[in-house]
């Protein structure tokens, strides 16, 4: 059925939670897990989400960016690991999530996308619609969403 399954993350408890249940489905399956996370071009202005505590100099910021998405992706890796599922781990520096996780399905010929319903952004994600619902809009492979 499924050989490859796209499974973005943001971090979120969702995500993570939506994680396991890729990789729990990867292993019926017998299928291979892409972890991806789009990360935030921290030349771009936009931290949120990456900005912690205290005040960073920008050379400071993507530093810490990298080291937030590589944690991200490793997680899902690391778990992916330990029930014997072959996995990669991506990460790209990209404003448009949505875009990004297409792409990355196409790029890593995936034949499923398994996602969160939502992550981070909450109120700015109802009022600009979320990634999840741009991904679905726009997926030519099915997309499996876990609330």
């Amino acid at each position: 059925m499924f050989k490859h399954i796209l499974v973005p993350t943001d971090g979120s408890e969702l995500s993570v939670r939506a994680a396991h249940k890729a990789i729990a489905l990867a292993k019926s399956l017998n299928a291979k897990i892409t972890a991806f996370h789009s990360a935030p071009d921290y030349e771009s202005g936009v931290y949120a989400g990456y900005a912690m505590e205290g005040f960073y100099l920008p050379e400071d910021i993507g530093k810490r960016v990298e080291e937030n998405a590589r944690g991200y992706v490793g997680d899902i890796e690391k778990a992916c690991v330990a029930a014997g599922v072959p996995c990669s781990a991506v990460y790209v520096l990209s404003l448009r999530v949505s875009e990004s996780i297409l792409k990355a399905c196409e790029q890593y010929d995936c034949d499923l996308i398994a996602m969160a319903s939502h992550g981070h952004t909450g109120v700015m994600g109802v009022l600009l619609g979320s990634e999840t619902q741009k991904v679905l809009a726009h997926a030519k492979v099915p997309v499996l969403v876990v609330r």
